[in-house]
């Protein structure tokens, strides 16, 4: 039986626990993919990927990780530039929601948030509340 939507914020906590992961996403409908903020990305042997997720734009910190390739797609950025990207499956955990979800590794260091969360890894189980920030408990 499918559960109904959960209500969120414009900006949530997410966690992305195979990553060991907790970081502040924003919502954007607008964007149909969800990216992540990273730096020294490394293309191994056996479509692997290696690179290390920023995990705040005022601290130097971040966690060096690996995942399978998913795909490498062309992105058009906030900018307009269009980009090609790899991209990487994971698992998100938002409110009571769990699912898999495609996301793309970026440079989003002059972007105030590390986590995009796009329409892809939205639809079917998220309904947004454009005017609450953080409606779900950290």
């Amino acid at each position: 039986m499918k559960m109904p939507p959960q209500i969120i914020g414009w900006r949530e906590w997410v966690e992305l626990p195979e990553w060991g992961l907790r970081l502040r996403g924003k919502v954007d409908t607008g964007a149909k993919s969800s990216s992540i903020d990273v730096t020294d990305l490394k293309v191994l042997p056996g479509d692997q990927v290696a690179f290390r997720v920023r995990l705040s734009k005022t601290e130097n910190s971040n966690r060096l990780l690996s995942a399978k390739i998913h795909r490498i797609s062309r992105v058009k950025s906030s900018n307009g530039e269009v980009q090609e990207r790899i991209v990487v499956k994971t698992t998100l955990v938002m409110a009571s929601v769990r699912k898999e979800i495609l996301i793309n590794l970026c440079c989003r260091k002059r972007m105030i948030h590390r986590l995009l969360l796009g329409r892809e890894a939205l639809k079917d189980d998220f309904l947004i509340a454009a005017g609450v920030d953080h409606l779900v408990d950290r």
